[in-house]
């Protein structure tokens, strides 16, 4: 087994939220006992639909958002007990639109040197050129280090995003949505770029996304999100080829197909999402499931092991109450 450099153990997020003039604030548990390793060299894909909680447990995972409860490693030591900037040097993000992220008013070689400047590089005279060597390897002419964002494509503006993560050498990425914001045409080349870079730089990534089609072509492990929860994980062959939880096979059906014969694909999931300000009792699926027993109105389900990794479900009734014989 590979080395662990980020680990959550049990973690939560819980938000106040107002319900009205005069009336007490409601908890809002975005991020609902996750438990999550990364392990060194690999891509784990986090995926599920918007407001899951897919970049609140990213942020906390940046250690730009404390959690509520829980624990955070990264590289074996407890995540509050570093500074931002040791974190900083270890763990980098690529947002997700290229257009907001990026400084309109400072140059591209502004925006790719910052990292050095702000984690207090000791030798300025360096930066231009390890600015220029990180441009190149993203594929960025050198020519464009003067030019300001607006003067790029989308594509070239991820590029230089890319290259303003990477220039201190970090060994964690965390890219939310790092396509989705642009050209079709476009997205496969920043897959190749950063499947590449992961390559030659030794990179970790954790990737969040609602594109199965883009986890599919770049994800090592898969984990599943509904509600604040991760309700399937495990090696991303097994989870496209035999998924076990019904969301994730609601997820996989949902995507489309280049055959216009076939139309939209229904995946029985009902035009509703739940109110995150009152779960579901039970099971939080069971509203949405096609398969729900009476059980999973009021149970709720454990993990069970699978072969690679875990699922929650109450179809797995007799895996679940081995686990509760031995807890």
């Amino acid at each position: 087994m590979s080395e662990v450099v980020l680990e959550a153990r049990d973690i939560t997020r819980k938000f106040m939220i107002s319900s009205g003039f005069m009336r007490a604030k409601r908890p809002l548990h975005a991020v609902n006992g996750v438990n999550l390793k990364l392990h060194r060299g690999e891509v784990l894909a986090l995926v599920g639909e918007s407001g899951c909680g897919k970049t609140t447990l990213a942020k906390m995972l940046l250690g730009l958002l404390p959690p509520s409860s829980g624990s955070l490693e990264l590289d074996g030591q407890p995540l509050a007990s570093l500074s931002h900037l040791d974190v900083a040097r270890i763990v980098q993000p690529i947002f997700q639109d290229p257009y907001s992220s990026l400084n309109p008013r400072k140059t591209i070689g502004n925006i790719i040197s910052l990292p050095l400047v702000a984690q207090g590089d000791k030798d300025p005279a360096s930066w231009r050129q390890r600015a220029e060597e990180i441009m190149e390897l993203v594929g960025l002419p050198r020519r464009v280090y003067n030019n300001f964002p607006s003067q790029l494509s989308g594509g070239q503006r991820q590029r230089v995003a890319i290259a303003r993560a990477l220039i201190n050498r970090p060994r964690v990425v965390i890219c939310d949505e790092p396509t989705s914001a642009l050209d079709v045409s476009v997205q496969s080349q920043i897959l190749n770029l950063l499947q590449d870079l992961r390559q030659e730089l030794g990179l970790t990534y954790l990737m969040i996304s609602h594109n199965l089609a883009v986890v599919e072509h770049m994800a090592t492990r898969i984990a599943v999100m509904y509600l604040g929860r991760v309700v399937e994980e495990g090696d991303a062959e097994t989870v496209y080829n035999s998924p076990r939880h019904p969301y994730t096979k609601a997820l996989l059906g949902s995507v489309l197909t280049p055959d216009p014969n076939l139309g939209v694909p229904d995946t029985h999931l009902g035009a509703a999402y739940p109110n995150p300000l009152d779960m579901p009792s039970g099971c939080t699926f069971h509203p949405r499931c096609a398969q729900a027993m009476p059980s999973c109105t009021s149970e709720v389900p454990l993990p069970v092991p699978t072969g690679s990794g875990h699922v929650e479900c109450n179809l797995y009734e007799e895996e679940q109450d081995k686990m509760r014989m031995t807890s």
